[in-house]
């Protein structure tokens, strides 16, 4: 058959049914997991993650244990180096800063710098923000792409081919290349999503300089809006964001496909492709796009976003999947490891409210408080979880990438742009401490049997 454009991606019956013996062939039976003990997702029964390493970068608290050695659940707190995130960023937002350069400094070199060391850190930032000559034009704009985390992959895989010392490990070039992506990573995003903007609905075409006296969150504004034009108050707000979700404990999907991937020995660039293709799964860095769409669902079926009766009767029609996109869920709601309440939303939240105020748009913050308040109560009720239930940091930040007017493809990249300072300081962790690459066990389930002549089969 002639691969055309128009039949590339095109499923024949052929593979259809090739899926369907796949499909048939490989279902492991479910009482096995049991039987043997098998820890799925790396989790136990009880949603305790299975210890697999150790770290110094940061630390997840959903818990404490009593003199008995019974565990109680308990407000969630997340540190930096051993640091309070919240007093980390009630810190530099007193001193009217911005906080995520200082925050990937933290993160990836274990403490707080002087005024000298950062300054120096920024400016050096500043330095390599900036992308090869043509780069743009030779490889962002020649295939744009509808998914940017692919074409930041894709941009990442190819910036290997103009680093002379791709393959070196060492950490002084390791630290180097990682400084540079994460320079590089609001142009690599902004500029996918404008060149997918350009060819897919037309219009002019407009990029723009980065600034290097600027910070990773006003260049995110800089660059992605037509005027370049943003207030201060929107660029603190995506700052906040940026810090909250720079790093979440070495056990996050993407965080530990670093170490994973790191622990072979592989180049940088390979490593970070690996955790983007990790992250833009949307059971990880896509829940605030579900967020998002699930409470345009809301508003239009919710006539009176303030009657927490009539919001309440919804919400139980999506708990029990009668409604939204019928899966039960009500997102936003709930982690793996936080309890009763997690901290990046309880430190972002703040934010968000004030940005409402500034762009008008009140009442639907005030329906997400609603909503929260309401969600968290008839799950608990309905699902009978140990732990409580709480709203997470997804349920706020797409509201607040809508107030900034960030386009939906912009998402996921934004929360990579954060989270590649958490990859960075992982990946210097894994080198500085491997000892062996990363393999656990899985143990094989199918009966032998002999093999039959092709003719007698």
């Amino acid at each position: 058959m002639e691969i055309t454009e128009k039949n590339f991606s095109f499923v024949t019956q052929d593979i259809k049914e090739l899926a369907n013996k796949a499909r048939s062939n490989n279902k492991i039976s479910e009482p096995l997991y049991e039987k043997y003990q098998v820890k799925r997702g790396l989790r136990d029964l009880n949603g305790k993650g299975v210890l697999t390493g150790l770290t110094e970068i940061s630390e997840i608290v959903s818990s404490y244990t009593d003199e008995s050695g019974k565990s109680h659940p308990c407000d969630g707190k997340l540190y930096y180096r051993g640091i309070d995130v919240e007093n980390f960023i009630a810190g530099f937002t007193q001193e009217k800063r911005f906080g995520f350069e200082e925050a990937t400094y933290l993160l990836m070199f274990g403490e707080l710098p002087s005024k000298p060391q950062l300054d120096r850190f920024k400016e050096m930032l500043g330095e390599y923000r900036q992308i090869p000559p043509n780069f743009v034009r030779d490889i962002i704009m020649k295939k744009p792409s509808k998914d940017i985390m692919n074409a930041l992959a894709r941009s990442v895989l190819m910036l290997y081919s103009y680093d002379n010392k791709a393959d070196d490990i060492s950490l002084p070039n390791v630290v180097r290349q990682c400084m540079q992506l994460i320079s590089e990573f609001p142009l690599l995003a902004v500029y996918s999503y404008i060149a997918y903007k350009q060819s897919t609905f037309g219009g002019s075409l407009i990029i723009h300089e980065p600034r290097p006296d600027l910070s990773t969150a006003e260049n995110i504004l800089w660059l992605l809006r037509t005027d370049s034009k943003y207030t201060k108050l929107e660029a603190q707000l995506l700052d906040v964001s940026l810090v909250l979700h720079a790093e979440h404990g070495g056990g996050n999907n993407s965080t530990f496909t670093t170490h994973v991937v790191t622990s072979s020995g592989t180049d940088t660039y390979s490593a970070v492709v690996s955790s983007l293709g990790s992250l833009k799964g949307p059971k990880h860095g896509g829940a605030n796009i579900k967020v998002v769409k699930m409470f345009e669902d809301i508003k239009e079926h919710v006539e009176d976003w303030n009657d927490e009766e009539e919001i309440a009767e919804y919400l139980d029609l999506i708990l029990h999947k009668k409604a939204f996109d019928k899966t039960g869920l009500i997102y936003g709601m709930g982690h793996a490891v936080y309890s009763l309440s997690d901290p990046r939303a309880r430190a972002f939240k703040g934010y968000v409210e004030k940005l409402s105020k500034q762009k008008g748009m009140e009442e639907e913050y005030h329906l997400m408080t609603n909503v929260e308040k309401i969600a968290a109560e008839l799950i608990a009720k309905e699902r009978k979880i140990y732990k409580g239930v709480s709203a997470n940091v997804d349920f706020y930040s797409g509201f607040a990438y809508r107030m900034l007017g960030l386009p939906m493809e912009l998402y996921t990249p934004i929360f990579a742009i954060a989270r590649i300072s958490g990859w960075s300081a992982h990946r210097i962790e894994e080198l500085i401490n491997c000892g062996k690459i990363i393999r656990p066990a899985y143990m094989n389930v199918q009966e032998r049997r002999d093999y039959i002549p092709l003719e007698d089969r």
